[in-house]
């Protein structure tokens, strides 16, 4: 039997089911999550039982000397195995936020390792080992996400950035870590709160997709709600791919130069001043002050009287 697919074109189908949902506290993220369809909040927050979703609190379980008998990890590896073997009506599971999940993973690794930072196991394993615990989480979640058609909702905070003199909002989540959680990801979409109104907006999206090619109903109809979700990417020409990419280039060069500037000015103060030598006085010279000799004017005898 050929594991090689038929040639043919087929129907695609375009349900988006892994998302990057970010934004301030208090601005509609959990709010958010909620319209989705039969959520679990795995929350890392400790207020699992403040909120009327369903929900675990994810974090370490410890003895009363505080030592980890069961960490984050094997928590949702035994979670995520549940969710995939059991029936459970649960079609939405949401990482609340993924962010502390990250770093109680660092926390595990330190501690089993008897370090206080992950850098201080030698020779990079530290790194390599939490990235390695990342990247099974990612791909077991979307494993499930693509067997069990479920939906995975990866919550983040946000950080201000200043990007062309202009201040914009990125998840707070480390480029390292965002650049895997979104690479499995279909949607980065940010929650703001303008006055009274929350606003959905998305910030980047795996492809094009289109409303009528989203089979889940309930999908399609959140994305409604959702800024720029069905808008169509803007097609460049060569000629203007170029000039676009010439400003890229003059400008990152222009930040070379600034940077490079900063650095000589930042090592000229750094540098000690070397003291100069003071020019040495000249040896005061004694004037040899010079005494006049007076010479005695002569005297005058007195005239002899004469007799």
């Amino acid at each position: 039997m050929s594991l090689l697919p038929e040639n043919k074109k087929k129907i695609a189908k375009e349900t988006p089911r892994n998302f990057v949902i970010f934004g301030e506290t208090m601005n509609g993220k959990t709010y958010f999550t909620e319209e989705f369809p039969n959520p679990i909040n795995l929350n890392t927050d400790g207020n699992a039982e403040m909120i009327e979703t369903p929900s675990l609190n994810i974090s370490h379980q410890r003895d009363d000397k505080g030592t980890i008998t069961k960490s984050v990890s094997d928590v949702l590896s035994d979670v995520i195995d549940e969710l995939q073997g059991t029936k459970h009506g649960f079609e939405t599971i949401v990482l609340d936020t993924i962010d502390d999940i990250i770093t109680l993973f660092e926390q595990e690794i330190c501690e089993a390792e008897g370090v206080k930072s992950i850098g201080d196991i030698g020779w990079g394993k530290g790194h390599a080992m939490l990235e390695m615990m990342v990247r099974v989480l990612i791909m077991r979640l979307k494993e499930l996400s693509m067997k069990k058609k479920v939906n995975i909702l990866y919550i983040s905070r946000s950080i201000d950035i200043e990007e062309n003199d202009v201040s914009k909002q990125v998840p707070s989540l480390k480029k390292k870590w965002m650049n895997i959680v979104n690479g499995n990801s279909d949607y980065t979409i940010i929650c703001r709160k303008v006055g009274k109104n929350y606003i959905r907006k998305v910030e980047s999206k795996r492809k094009n997709y289109t409303r009528d090619k989203v089979d889940d109903k309930k999908i399609a109809s959140l994305l409604d709600t959702v800024i720029g979700a069905y808008d169509k990417s803007k097609k460049t020409d060569v000629k203007a791919a170029k000039e676009i990419v010439a400003q890229q280039e003059k400008q990152q060069e222009a930040e070379q130069k600034a940077k490079q500037k900063e650095r000589e000015q930042e090592e000229e103060q750094a540098a000690p001043e070397v003291a100069k030598p003071k020019d040495n006085p000249k040896p005061e010279q004694k004037t040899e002050q010079k005494t006049e000799q007076k010479t005695p004017k002569p005297t005058r005898r007195p005239p002899r009287q004469r007799s």
